[in-house]
């Protein structure tokens, strides 16, 4: 039993204790679910809601739509986000693996950027870029949606530490060191092959670098050696924007251990809760990898690309005769439990993945118009508004300015060496 439960349990006894002393009716428990679902409404308006990892750039690379409005599509737009609660979703600034064999890939993340940029363009009323944990709260408290900006993939960086600074002064405040493929930083969690045992020499000279900027560095994606020298190297606290607990997941290295999540808290850095199913379950996992290895077979043997209405047609029909396994947002309370009984309740944070793990997302965490149900699964777990506030965001802003103090720190001893 953990502390939260026999918090809660204590709590309950009181009362029952009290209501019997006073000859008062106990409240029925329907009451207690809907005391609790108002208390999350409210607390999902009042806290400040970070999101760490929100697929909307890439969702839209091929034809912006208006998320100002209602949309048929995605998980994300300003009327959902806004019922939601939600603040700060950072903008996941993504790039295919394909760009490091074809080229192209600082000018695409440059595409994505502006595209946010737009954001703020077409809708100043709603959107505002923020470029500092402070202009986060500014934003929010205006009434905006902040819009940060994280890039998964390093591969933008190519191989010119001076492109760090780039994205750095157009927004970028974190950086997945790579995504389904080695790159010239690190070893990607994905790949079998393992071409640095972790940290290429420009890897180390990239941590170095994304702390004298002050960009937080992110290690979803890397393979555990990676995530290891990173540890041993980093000045600042390091974030996983969107992976979850390995401990549900035994073969998905994609997904942290045990081990990591405990250096991860040691160095004050916080592991943001992926929502994708794959993530959550590993029946959810076994039947996705049985898709996606179909998928391949098929577009292989009929010469067919992503996004041909053939290969859709198949998925289609694959997954009536093989329908999927969908996690459940208790399975995201309990990935979120066991960091916490782990490490405690500092080290966890949101990292959804919304419109970048498509239809796989659970029951009760479809869209962003859904934070306050989990709210309402944390408080009904016997979490404080504390520990509420910590998770949707506290964790998240707390090493983002650690990372500003170590690049200030830094810049005013070069100022001081100079």
């Amino acid at each position: 039993m953990n502390y939260r439960t026999i918090a809660r349990s204590i709590f309950v006894l009181a009362v029952l204790s009290i209501a019997a002393c006073a000859g008062e009716v106990v409240v029925e428990p329907d009451r207690q679910t809907e005391d609790l679902r108002t208390q999350a409404d409210r607390l999902a308006l009042e806290m400040l809601i970070v999101d760490t990892h929100i697929d909307v750039p890439y969702r839209m690379a091929n034809g912006v739509e208006d998320i100002s409005q209602r949309t048929e599509g995605g998980d994300f737009d300003y009327p959902r986000a806004k019922q939601g609660g939600l603040d700060a979703p950072f903008m996941s600034i993504y790039v295919p693996a394909s760009y490091q064999a074809e080229g192209g890939a600082k000018e695409f993340a440059d595409e994505l950027i502006d595209m946010v940029e737009g954001f703020e363009e077409s809708w100043p009323d709603k959107f505002a870029v923020a470029k500092t944990s402070a202009e986060v709260e500014a934003i929010a408290a205006e009434g905006k949606i902040a819009l940060p900006m994280g890039m998964e993939n390093g591969a933008p960086v190519e191989d010119d530490l001076a492109n760090l600074r780039h994205f750095f002064d157009r927004g970028i405040r974190y950086i997945t060191l790579t995504h389904s493929e080695n790159n010239q930083i690190c070893d990607s969690s994905y790949s079998e092959e393992r071409q640095w045992n972790g940290l290429s020499p420009f890897g180390r000279e990239v941590v170095a670098e994304m702390n004298r900027l002050g960009i937080m560095i992110d290690v979803s994606h890397v393979s555990d050696d990676a995530f290891y020298q990173v540890m041993e190297l980093s000045t600042a606290p390091v974030i996983a924007s969107h992976s979850s607990a390995r401990r549900y997941t035994p073969d998905f290295e994609r997904n942290m251990d045990d081990d990591m999540i405990r250096l991860l808290a040691e160095k004050g850095g916080v592991i943001h809760i992926n929502f994708g199913s794959a993530f959550l379950d590993a029946e959810a996992r076994e039947k996705g990898q049985a898709l996606w290895a179909a998928l391949r077979t098929y577009a292989e043997e009929n010469q067919l690309q992503r996004g041909d209405p053939e290969l859709q047609e198949y998925m289609e029909h694959y997954r009536q005769e093989n329908p999927p396994v969908f996690a459940d947002i208790s399975d995201v309370v309990a990935h979120i439990d066991h960091v916490v009984d782990l490490v405690g309740i500092d080290h966890v944070g949101l990292g959804s993945d919304f419109d970048g793990v498509g239809d796989s997302l659970p029951t009760g965490l479809k869209d962003v118009s859904m934070y306050p149900n989990l709210i309402y699964e944390l408080l009904k777990k016997g979490y404080s508004e504390d520990d509420v506030k910590k998770i949707l965001s506290g964790n998240l802003m707390r090493v983002w300015r650690q990372v500003e103090a170590v690049a200030a720190a830094a810049g005013s001893a070069n100022r001081a060496a100079a």
